[in-house]
């Protein structure tokens, strides 16, 4: 492989990578606080998608949706915490689990009624599928687009969390959760906001999605979560640095078993990655990057 086809596929695995990482990172970020895999955390991305959808075809601006759909996702994660979650809050982890699934299913077939069950198109500005030739590279807009968006998010969400008070509170509560509530930290108030920033996350990865797909359904969530989950695995559950490396390294995975696997075997690169996750988790079960601390 010549140096300007690794190039070529560097610029893919960050693209790919930051999108993982925002939703890795989101993920991670309500288990670090609460212990709780959200798996309808992925219907955020449907409802950012969706949001787009209804505000595009009703000749809104493209911007315009994109700030709408952020929104409604980070509004919709507050609510799934205030009213699916905080009523159980003490309930053990297979009770908090199986809520999550049960809330994305509701949530699947709350789509299929209101809007269609059906795929539907969406486009974004025709920028965005154009590309950029600097020297034998060529690079479309939307890699540029995802890799300066993806790390300006992941930059911002850094200051935040290490140099804001209510930044200090929530990786106290990730590294233990009962010590930071005996120094005075209010957990519904970190709960609140770990799903506020949850949420922020999947909205701002849900846009890069769509505008990658070019399209929303109501069960398009199952990959983002499904992806966000194996992400946060490798890194080490409950581990916000390990959610972020372990969104490059499933990226890195696909791009490398695209590029080297024969075309008639592309179709199962994701097997062929997953096999490459399953051998870093035998080596490292707990995650390239896992926690020490106990949670409760």
């Amino acid at each position: 492989m010549s140096a300007s086809e690794i190039g070529q596929q560097l610029i893919n695995v960050l693209s790919l990578g930051s999108t993982y990482a925002l939703l890795a990172l989101g993920l991670a970020l309500v288990f670090g606080v609460m212990g709780l895999v959200n798996f309808a955390y992925g219907e955020l991305v449907t409802i950012t998608g969706y949001t787009m959808y209804l505000m595009t075809i009703n000749g809104v601006p493209w911007g315009l949706a994109v700030v709408c759909g952020i929104t409604f996702a980070t509004i919709a994660s507050l609510l799934m915490e205030r009213l699916a979650f905080r009523p159980l809050r003490n309930a053990s982890f297979l009770t908090l689990l199986f809520a999550s699934f049960a809330l994305s299913v509701i949530l699947q077939n709350v789509f299929r009624a209101t809007v269609s069950p059906r795929t539907k198109g969406i486009r974004g500005p025709g920028l965005l599928i154009e590309s950029l030739q600097i020297g034998p590279l060529t690079i479309s807009w939307m890699s540029i687009v995802t890799i300066v968006v993806g790390a300006a998010a992941l930059i911002l969400l850094t200051l935040f969390m290490r140099g804001s008070l209510a930044g200090i509170s929530m990786r106290a509560a990730a590294e233990n959760f009962s010590v930071a509530r005996l120094m005075g930290i209010k957990a519904n108030r970190v709960i609140a906001l770990a799903f506020v920033i949850s949420g922020l996350l999947a909205g701002v990865a849900g846009v890069l999605w769509v505008s990658r797909s070019g399209s929303v359904s109501p069960a398009m969530g199952f990959v983002p979560i499904l992806k966000a989950f194996i992400a946060t695995v490798i890194g080490g559950l409950g581990s916000l640095p390990g959610a972020v490396l372990g969104g490059f390294v499933l990226a890195a995975a696909e791009i490398f078993f695209i590029v080297v696997l024969p075309t008639s075997v592309q179709p199962f690169s994701d097997p062929f990655a997953l096999l490459l996750v399953i051998a870093i988790l035998y080596f490292k079960p707990n995650g390239l990057l896992a926690p020490v601390a106990e949670r409760v």
